[in-house]
């Protein structure tokens, strides 16, 4: 006698309840982060009241260009097609998560899961992130130089010793003849895999000029977010000079673990500044209007497209 077949409505049941969590755990930790910030983001508003707010709009619609230009390079990432308004959905929803949790993962883990329910593999959705990733970083190198070329005598490199190059080239010589093995040949198909990657994006012109263009515009319209705002403040510096100090503050930034950058880049960015002959009160505007509109004011939104996202299934 055969037994009866089992019914999915327990499994369906257990799902339910486990996206409503998510779902809740969402809002509650936006209720948190809003109830918590929430003195920083009056102060914010009342500081920057007395601005020109055509400039503020200028530097709010740069910041909700931002979402777009993520999507356009995270598109060029992949050879595949993926589902438009999901994808911007996601890169806002990323955005937020990225300043919940230290160091990108936030985002990081928001676009692979995205990727994945997209029909991509792990193993391609690692590494379409990581296209994107290096993509970002060379179109802000370049800008920097590009910038620094424009604005000489801003940035001072350091000096660095040729022992310590040397030092460093000798380590990466040894860890490379010392690397063997499954483990060895495991990264030889992760690097293999990641090329095969990027020469399937750079067969197609489009997808190419989706990765390269959307990375640039990402970099520039963050730049042009605190442009706006500085110019909105009366900061006392020339457009180029401030787009170059907030990429190489935000660039320096990066190599501290906190959410979103938060702490770090306020410090670098305002330290920057006023290295570079900006007042300290104009500078401490400028990065904080350039924090409400890039993180304060779309971030309980964020969250709640993110729990919505949960919910759905979309990620």
């Amino acid at each position: 006698m055969t037994s009866p077949p089992i019914t999915a409505a327990p499994a369906a049941r257990r799902r339910t309840w486990w996206h409503t969590g998510a779902l809740l755990a969402v809002l509650l930790c936006a209720a948190y982060l809003g109830g918590r910030h929430w003195p920083l983001v009056a102060d914010g508003v009342g500081r920057l009241a007395a601005a020109d707010q055509g400039w503020l709009l200028v530097g709010a619609a740069a910041a909700v260009a931002t979402w777009a230009c993520s999507a356009l390079a995270q598109q060029g990432a992949v050879a595949e097609r993926l589902p438009g308004r999901r994808l911007l959905a996601a890169q806002f929803a990323a955005s937020a998560a990225n300043h919940v949790l230290p160091a990108g993962l936030g985002a990081g883990a928001v676009n692979l899961r995205f990727l994945m329910r997209c029909g991509l593999p792990a193993c391609r959705s690692a590494s379409a992130l990581g296209v994107k990733a290096a993509a970002g970083a060379l179109a802000r190198a370049v800008m920097i130089a590009v910038l620094a070329a424009v604005c000489p005598g801003v940035l001072a490199l350091p000096r660095v010793p040729g022992t310590a190059v040397a030092a460093v080239l000798a380590v990466a010589l040894a860890s490379t003849v010392l690397l063997r093995g499954p483990l060895r040949s495991r990264c030889g198909r992760v690097l293999g895999a990641v090329l095969a990657d990027v020469r399937a994006v750079h067969r197609r012109p489009h997808r190419a000029a989706a990765l390269w263009g959307g990375s640039l515009a990402f970099a520039t319209a963050h730049c042009l977010v605190v442009v706006a705002v500085a110019r909105a403040v009366e900061l006392p510096l020339d457009a180029p000079r401030v787009a170059l100090l907030y990429l190489a503050a935000s660039s320096a930034a990066a190599l501290l673990p906190t959410p979103g950058g938060l702490g770090s880049l306020d410090a670098a960015l305002a330290f920057a500044l006023t290295a570079a002959g900006a007042p300290g009160a104009e500078a401490a505007s400028t990065v904080l209007g350039y924090r409400l509109l890039t993180v304060w004011l779309p971030l309980v939104p964020g969250l709640l497209v993110l729990g919505a996202l949960i919910r759905r299934r979309a990620l």
